[in-house]
């Protein structure tokens, strides 16, 4: 290699690589989608995030600056979940980054006790939604040679703990969709990825786990502690990056502490 072939590293690396770009995080109002929002738009993105009360999203916005817009939508609905899409392609006038973040638990059901409308409601917020977003943004993902990154959950490794088994495999699917899109979209220039955190103390556990239980799993994490929802946004960053993930596709990047195990 030659010094004339020899890859420069600025220091505003990231500024370059973000500014201007058009990026839609959905599940975006708080948590994880909130810092990793945040961040984009930190970095010169033009960024439009998402929750389903619109009052919220726009007070979220808000804060994050200028060039950040909000919408709302229900992703269990397929219509709703296009309508945002479409929404966001046409105000931020394309689209460069997908990040499929929206989902939840919606509740710790025994499988005994689960009935055909939870089921459809979990697979419809927390699988097929982010198929919906990918198809409808494929057109200008494809235009754009963009990068989709999904949110999987270290549940979806494990199993998750009691009650949360159509959650645990609606993350596990996540993960396998990015697998499987990565090859078929890689014709076009997309690649895609998806990030897998671990046990992310924000207001998913506060309403899902007990403090005790929350104690216990931070003792057998290595690191010693739960994670912090900015403690994530650096995998989403790299992996949307073309510049430090241009040849990383089909990837899941586990983002734990070094937890592997409930």
């Amino acid at each position: 290699m030659t010094a004339t072939e020899i890859d420069t590293w600025p220091a505003d690396l990231l500024a370059q690589e973000f500014r201007d770009k058009r990026v839609l995080v959905t599940g975006s109002s708080r948590g994880i989608g909130a810092a990793v929002a945040a961040a984009f738009a930190q970095l010169g993105a033009r960024v439009a995030i998402h929750g389903r009360d619109l009052a919220a999203v726009d007070a979220v916005a808000a804060g994050m600056g200028d060039g950040v817009i909000g919408l709302a939508g229900d992703f269990a609905d397929k219509g709703q979940t296009r309508a945002v899409v479409e929404q966001a392609i046409d105000r931020l006038g394309g689209l460069d980054v997908l990040v499929n973040n929206a989902g939840t638990m919606l509740g710790r059901v025994a499988l005994a006790d689960i009935d055909d409308g939870f089921l459809q409601e979990q697979f419809d917020l927390n699988a097929a939604s982010a198929v919906v977003a990918s198809r409808s943004a494929l057109p200008a993902l494809i235009a754009s040679r963009g990068a989709i990154v999904n949110t999987g959950s270290i549940s979806g490794r494990t199993g998750g703990s009691a009650g949360s088994s159509l959650y645990s495999a609606a993350k596990a699917f996540q993960a396998s969709l990015a697998r499987s899109l990565a090859t078929e979209l890689a014709p076009h220039g997309i690649r895609v990825n998806a990030v897998s955190p671990g046990t992310i103390d924000t207001d998913f556990h506060q309403r899902y786990s007990t403090a005790d239980k929350l104690a216990q799993t931070a003792a057998r994490i290595p690191l010693k502690r739960l994670g912090r929802a900015e403690d994530c946004v650096g995998a989403y960053l790299f992996l949307a990056s073309n510049r430090l993930a241009g040849y990383i596709t089909g990837q899941t990047i586990e983002v734990n502490g070094g937890q592997y195990y409930n």
